[in-house]
């Protein structure tokens, strides 16, 4: 089915590109409270090498991890507690004052971070991440040097050292994992070429892309991307737009045809009017689209964002409350500090400030690739919950164009081929849909049309003219009946074929109906559906005959018909008044008070419905398939969403008390360094978690 889609604008350029993906890569490291540090010498966050800023900020953290490892080997193995857990001795001078420079050098430069860290978040009046690592590495060195000029007790400089470059590794693994988030939309921001190919009086000038013009006329080469939203002006080409619409198989364009930019051109040639410019373009519409769906939280993040929340505070208070119990309980202040250090490190809600935001943009980008756009995250993971989906029937089950079902002949002097052809010539005037579907099925077939003279119109009873010296008439039923005409019996189904007979010389020689189809994807679309326990309706504004036949075909559960469009809100008041959780799905225009009312409100139909306000979910492809994947994507992202903020919180509930020492008698003590370790390990879990939901939805 070929889709029109109706944005228009000219194409995104190289500068939007590259700010588009810096918006979303600094949304997606920076869009919640305790993920990223804002380390290092950062070059300007925006602009055409915006996107180079967060490999930038990658690699400054490898190099500061790297560089702390290596200082940090000679910390190491010259500390006194190193050497007695190892049973080594190394007496070398000034070891102390060694260790102190060394560690000096690794808490400002690989530490940094993580102090602009302290202080941002401080600014912004909520202490998390960055605060507990900072304070707990702040402590370990200010007591350690203090130390080294004359206090009593034992350094921390192994620890502290260690303890920098896990969080420095953590904080890398993590980045690059939040990184790979954004990938499948940045695949979709990269899809527009560098340049086009400009007709200017009969020459064609290759100009940058973000030069063009409304209006410009371009040419599209065979396998070339199409540089811009327009219209076909010549030539004829199958388009491949799966990567903006879902739509798995090359949709034919023909002349007067909507191409959008970004899409990949096939094997024929094509002349392109621009049709508009910039932020109307259809692609940018989808990456906005799912930018502000990435931006926006839904009830599972606040959940999220508010435990991490209170954990910081949790974690604060617990670090000082262990170092005054362990100070009342006798200890020595270097172990009562060590077990407020640890308590600080290992109960950082890192991975917990992870566990949605990096699930939120896998789903989204992804469900954007599978022409499924969220506007809405809550209607998106409440999608687990439908009871009760509504279809709309044109359009959205069936193909909403009528093709030719059946062609019956009644005399042996005029096989169905021969009929067809002879239609086809008077048929060949008309812009009818039956028309239409007649000559469709025509081309499809190869078969020549006959010229056709002495051509008539009959208002609202069909058309005539003189085919090959034959009077051809191709009229409905209105027709048969003024005039009495006697047809033999057939079995069209009154009510649900569109039927037309045709006439020759005034003899019925037979006739033609022609149905809108049901789309191949509905059965399979239902079936899901039904598999997962989700009652299915129809709501037609059609007759009752018209409304059975398609949903005894699909096996559905029921149907509504002669349904106004204002009734369908009433209806789905019904529905919930009887406990359903109710999904809609229109299109996004003449149903907006259902899609409203609905607990979860699907737009289907093509790019003009991008902008439905009242939908909370776009379907680009208007395929009943994508609402089954939707209920299935939207089940998969909660539980993953879920399962990550169970796995976070159950982890410091478990570390947090053997981190103060509450099983020190027993002999299970966490030192600094391995609650570092265990720290960034759940984060890194978490993270792979939510990389394995690409998986999940793909395979789906």
């Amino acid at each position: 089915m070929e889709h029109h889609h109706g944005h228009h604008g000219k194409a995104v350029n190289p500068k939007d590109v590259a700010e588009l993906k810096d918006q979303l890569t600094e949304k997606t490291l920076h869009g919640h409270d305790h993920a990223m540090p804002s380390g290092g010498d950062q070059p300007p966050a925006h602009g055409e090498h915006g996107h180079d800023h967060h490999a930038m900020m990658i690699d400054d953290f490898r190099k500061r991890f790297w560089i702390s490892l290596l200082l940090s080997l000679p910390v190491i193995v010259i500390s006194p507690m190193v050497q007695d857990i190892l049973g080594y001795r190394l007496d070398i001078p000034y070891n102390m004052y060694i260790a102190f420079v060394l560690s000096s050098i690794i808490f400002f430069y690989g530490g940094w971070p993580f102090l602009t860290g302290l202080k941002d978040e401080l600014k912004k009046g909520s202490p998390g991440m960055m605060t507990l690592i900072a304070i707990a590495i702040s402590v370990a060195y200010l007591y350690s040097t203090a130390i080294v000029f004359g206090l009593e007790g034992m350094d921390f400089f192994w620890e502290l050292a260690t303890l920098i470059v896990i969080m420095l590794l953590g904080h890398w693994i993590e980045m690059k994992s939040v990184l790979g988030a954004s990938r499948a939309l940045e695949l979709l921001v990269s899809l527009m070429p560098a340049e086009a190919h400009v007709i200017q009086d009969g020459e064609t000038v290759n100009i940058r892309i973000d030069a063009l013009q409304k209006n410009d006329l371009i040419l599209v080469k065979p396998g070339e991307k199409v540089p811009a939203d327009g219209l076909i002006e010549e030539g004829e080409s199958y388009i491949n737009e799966s990567m903006l619409t879902g739509e798995s198989k090359p949709v034919q364009k023909i002349k007067d045809s909507k191409v959008i930019g970004g899409s990949i051109n096939g094997n024929g040639s094509l002349k392109i009017r621009v049709q508009g410019t910039g932020e109307d373009s259809y692609l940018n519409k989808v990456i906005n689209l799912v930018q502000e769906a990435q931006k926006t939280k839904s009830d599972t993040q606040h959940l999220a964002d508010k435990a991490a929340r209170w954990l910081t505070y949790v974690a604060l208070i617990a670090g000082f409350a262990t170092f005054g119990v362990w100070l009342l309980l006798g200890a020595e202040l270097s172990f009562a500090l060590e077990r407020m250090v640890t308590v600080m490190v290992i109960s950082c809600p890192h991975a917990l400030g992870l566990a949605v935001p990096l699930v939120v943009a896998i789903s989204t980008a992804i469900s954007a690739k599978n022409g499924l756009l969220i506007r809405n995250r809550t209607a998106f993971e409440n999608s687990r919950k439908i009871t009760t989906i509504i279809f709309d029937k044109t359009g959205t089950l069936t193909q909403g164009s009528h093709q030719l079902a059946r062609i019956i002949s009644f005399l042996p002097a005029y096989p169905e081929k021969e009929l067809l052809r002879l239609a086809a010539g008077v048929e060949q005037n008309s812009e009818h849909y039956i028309s239409q579907g007649i000559l469709k099925r025509v081309k499809a077939d190869n078969i020549i049309i006959p010229t056709a003279e002495n051509f008539n119109y009959l208002p609202g009873k069909g058309l005539e003219g003189t085919v090959e010296g034959k009077s051809v008439k191709v009229v409905g039923p209105n027709y048969i009946s003024e005039f009495g005409i006697q047809v033999p019996k057939s079995d069209a189904e009154e009510g649900v074929d569109t039927v037309v007979y045709i006439l020759i010389d005034n003899a019925v020689a037979g006739f033609i109906s022609l149905k809108d189809q049901i789309r191949p994807e509905s059965a399979e679309a239902i079936a899901i559906l039904k598999n997962n326990g989700i009652k299915n309706l129809l709501l037609t504004g059609d007759n009752d005959r018209v409304a059975k036949s398609v949903s005894d075909a699909l096996k559905m559960d029921g149907f509504l018909a002669n349904v106004l469009p204002h009734q369908k809100q009433e209806k789905i008041k019904e529905l919930q008044a009887k406990g359903e959780f109710v999904a809609m799905t229109g299109d996004g225009v003449n149903d907006a008070p259902a899609l409203a009312q609905a607990d979860v409100g699907i737009a289907v139909g093509s790019g003009t419905d991008v902008a439905a306000e009242t939908a909370d979910i776009i379907l680009v492809n208007s395929n009943p398939k994508d609402i089954a994947s939707l209920i299935l994507f939207g089940k998969a992202t909660y539980r993953k969403m879920i399962q990550n903020i169970i796995w976070a919180t159950a982890y410091n509930v478990i570390s947090l008390p053997l981190a103060a020492g509450v099983l020190y008698n027993q002999g299970i003590m966490v030192s600094p360094a391995i609650g570092a370790a265990l720290m960034s390990m759940s984060t890194v879990i978490v993270a792979l978690n939510a990389q394995l939901l690409r998986k999940q939805l793909n395979h789906n």
